[in-house]
């Protein structure tokens, strides 16, 4: 790297023969002079996301949104306080406004049975010879049952199966259980007794 030197010796105002005494001025000129030369032998321009040659051949500082003549003079500004300011602001709001992501919960990859099919079943007719009342007893035969599935069952209206088209006469009581396909009975569509111990017990009785 070279020295660069100043002549006081001839400034105006100094006297003949003596060394004279630089202002703030110049010192400040050679300072920068000296971190220009020592910017341009170890930064790399190229890598700097606030470095910006515009179309009239000048370069910008987009952070602090002032202009240069060359490179030079860009680096020596990179050095001084105003930009080394503003980027301590800025880097310090970019810390503030950073909003750390909450990792998203994985959800249980849910195990995919093969359906092995329908299950047999059973239906009969009774009336209690009580009361008269009506009933139906259904027996689906789930033999080989999921060891952590239980039966369920469900009630839907005409109105919402999408097989047949509604006919208000009737509903359709659905039995389910892994791995067995769902099997669906249609049945008139009458008051259902959900008394304790009446539906249940008809519909849960599986094997």
């Amino acid at each position: 790297m070279g020295i660069i030197g100043m002549d006081f010796q001839n400034r105006a105002g100094a006297r003949a023969g003596g060394g004279g005494q630089a202002s703030i001025q110049d010192a400040n000129v050679e300072r920068r002079e000296r971190l220009r030369k020592l910017a341009l032998e170890t930064i790399d321009i190229t890598k700097d996301p606030y470095f910006m040659k515009n179309h009239l051949g000048t370069y910008e500082c987009r952070l602090c949104l002032t202009l240069h003549s060359n490179e030079g003079s860009y680096l020596a500004h990179t050095q001084g306080k105003k930009h080394q300011s503003n980027l301590a602001r800025r880097q310090a709001k970019e810390a503030k406004e950073q909003i750390i992501v909450p990792q998203p919960k994985l959800k249980p990859v849910k195990k995919k049975l093969i359906k092995i099919g329908r299950p047999g079943y059973k239906v009969i007719k009774q009336k209690d010879p009580e009361t008269g009342q009506k009933a139906l007893f259904f027996e689906i035969e789930y033999a080989e049952i999921d060891q952590n599935s239980k039966p369920r069952y469900r009630i839907m209206s005409a109105y919402e199966q999408k097989v047949e088209a509604p006919d208000k006469r009737f509903q359709y009581l659905l039995f389910a259980a892994d791995p067995y396909e769902t099997i669906s009975f249609k049945i008139p569509n009458m008051d259902i007794d959900r008394t304790e111990g009446k539906l249940d017990k008809v519909c849960l009785v599986t094997l």
